[in-house]
C-alpha cells in the first residue's frame, strides 16, 4: 500500500512539472471591466453619539441586541453603521427597531441617521 501511494506521489509531481517546462501557456483573456455596471443607491442606519463614545462600546452594545453592524472611516472619524439595506423603507424600519431598543436600554445621547451610498453592481 505505501509504494502504490509513493508511485501515485511521484506520478502526480512529474505531471505538475511537465507544464511549467513546456514554456506554452494558454492566452488569458484580458480583464475588461463590465460597461452595464451601475451606482445601485444603498441605505445604512448611522448609530452615533453627541458625545465622545468608544466604536468598540457601542458595536458591543449593538451585537449584543442583535443588530448587525460594521465600522467605517470618514474623513479620520470610525462611524458605526447598521446595514446595508436596498431600500429606505427598510433602513427606516431598522432605525426605528434601533432606536426604541436605545430608549429601553437608557442609553442617552446617541441618535440614528439613515444614510445613501452608492454601491456598484
Amino acid at each position: 500500500m505505501r509504494k502504490l501511494m509513493w508511485v501515485i506521489a511521484v506520478l502526480a509531481l512529474t505531471g505538475c512539472g511537465e507544464q511549467a517546462g513546456q514554456g506554452s501557456k494558454k492566452p488569458q483573456a484580458p480583464v475588461v471591466a463590465n460597461p452595464a455596471e451601475v451606482a445601485v443607491p444603498q441605505w445604512d442606519v448611522l448609530v452615533q453619539g453627541s458625545t465622545p463614545q468608544a466604536v468598540s462600546d457601542l458595536t458591543g452594545w449593538l451585537i449584543e441586541h442583535s443588530f448587525v453592524s460594521y465600522v467605517v472611516t470618514q474623513d479620520g472619524k470610525q462611524r458605526v453603521l447598521v446595514g446595508p439595506f436596498n431600500s429606505k423603507a427598510e433602513a427606516e424600519t431598522r432605525q426605528a427597531q434601533v432606536a426604541a431598543a436605545l430608549v429601553k436600554a437608557k442609553k442617552q445621547n446617541i441618535e440614528t441617521l439613515v444614510i445613501e451610498h452608492n454601491s456598484v453592481k
